[in-house]
């Protein structure tokens, strides 16, 4: 931890923030600037709650990004996705807030976030954001979540 001072959370005790607004997402350097090359992360368990009847919602998150300067540390992006479990927000929202707080905090070249969320009244809903048109030359693989197709 020498080497990161300002990590408040990795290497140490952290609790679930109760709210996304509350959570915070740490970055550090990337070791490899100038470089174009893709990170993704998958949270196949995302959880939050239906904003009108306080129903869990589930889903299947995809974010990948280039980075540039900075890379977001991966516990701090954990606990900030736990977050969201007690907090209510459809679908578009949680998507959108969690692809703009991770592009916020890191700047990357390019960022994409995908919600593949399960059905809600027998209709699965999945929002995609990005921050614009992907570099040249960046290597960018099919975020490798299948179609919802329920029993069939």
């Amino acid at each position: 931890m020498a080497d990161y001072p300002h990590l408040t959370q990795l290497g140490q005790t952290a609790g679930l923030p109760d709210d996304p607004d509350k959570a915070v997402l740490e970055v550090v350097p990337n070791p490899h600037p100038g470089e174009v090359y893709s990170v993704r992360f998958v949270a196949p368990e995302f959880t939050s709650l239906c904003p009108i009847t306080g129903q869990p919602d589930f889903a299947h998150l995809v974010i990948d990004y280039a980075p540039d300067q900075s890379l977001v540390e991966s516990k701090s992006l954990k606990l900030f996705l736990g977050s969201f479990r007690n907090h209510g927000a459809f679908h578009e929202a949680c998507t959108v807030t969690i692809g703009k707080r991770v592009a916020q905090a890191t700047k990357p070249i390019w960022l994409r976030i995908g919600g593949y969320w399960y059905p809600r009244g027998g209709i699965p809903i999945d929002v995609f954001w990005q921050t614009g048109a992907p570099p040249a030359g960046l290597w960018l693989p099919d975020q490798g979540v299948p179609p919802y197709r329920g029993r069939g």
